[in-house]
């Protein structure tokens, strides 16, 4: 498929804006989408859906809001155009399953992926690492205090270069069909453990303080989050918290060959190219 263009939704992204690079560094034709890009691509915008899909052989999903109730409704409309269009495969961003309310809506969307004839993977993904340096811990990590809900418990953080890899092995080769990856780095990691690989990293003094969620209520609260918006806040961290994201794969390891990017080496690249300068 390598002369045959690919559709990345979410393409200026965090993942999708590396399987941009990686694609275009293969010499494989690409169209980045969104809502504001040269593509003009809205989940909420069927119109923009056809000149999208015009002329690709497969497609990078990044759906929002996965958990809610319209998500399987949106991506069976949207896979059956794609495989109406051409499109021969479907990778979509996925979570992992948590026992959560959610997770009916999450697999009743990944069940809506594989109902429109087309060669499908899911990438089931884990926090990235680039949460703490392109994202919403950044300016904790600046702060000296990154203050979340999230406990004690584990998490096989990843790095988003290494999810972008998988998804153009699934998007460009055979052998991914059918398949889900939950996709984790290489060891398992609190809070407190990510904190001190970047302070190591930085050479500053940066501290991990657990809150309670009530604490970390609060705290969003005063700073002028919108109701509606503190539970959805600290929803992924009280997954953390549970401990029910305290599991490994090797998934990573099967689809690349190598194992996952440790979250040190993540760190120590981050900071010398000034991820935390001030």
């Amino acid at each position: 498929m390598s002369d045959e263009t690919i559709l990345v939704t979410g393409g200026t992204g965090k993942t999708g804006r590396r399987v941009v690079r990686l694609l275009q560094e293969r010499g494989v034709p690409v169209r980045a989408a969104s809502r504001s890009g040269a593509t003009r691509f809205d989940w909420t915008d069927r119109a923009t859906w056809e000149p999208a899909l015009r002329g690709v052989a497969a497609v990078y999903l990044v759906a929002p809001d996965l958990g809610g109730p319209q998500a399987a409704e949106a991506i069976a409309a949207f896979t059956r155009q794609a495989a109406a269009a051409g499109a021969r495969r479907a990778v979509l961003v996925s979570v992992p399953e948590t026992g959560g309310l959610d997770d009916e809506h999450v697999l009743a969307a990944e069940r809506a992926l594989g109902e429109a004839g087309l060669d499908w993977t899911v990438l089931r993904l884990r926090w990235f690492f680039q949460n703490f340096s392109e994202d919403f811990l950044r300016d904790p990590v600046l702060s000296g205090e990154v203050r979340v809900p999230a406990g004690d418990g584990k998490e096989g953080f990843i790095d988003a270069e290494d999810i972008a890899e998988v998804a153009v092995a699934a998007l460009t080769e055979d052998g991914h069909a059918g398949r889900h990856y939950e996709l984790t780095g290489p060891r398992l990691m609190t809070f407190a453990d990510t904190v001190a690989e970047i302070a190591r990293a930085t050479g500053r003094d940066i501290r991990y303080v657990p809150l309670t969620t009530e604490a970390y209520a609060d705290e969003q609260r005063a700073q002028g989050v919108p109701e509606e918006w503190v539970r959805v806040l600290a929803g992924p961290y009280e997954q953390v918290r549970s401990g029910r994201l305290a599991r490994l794969t090797d998934d990573v390891r099967q689809v690349l060959g190598r194992a996952p990017r440790d979250f040190s080496d993540y760190a120590h690249s981050a900071a010398a190219q000034g991820a935390w300068a001030t």
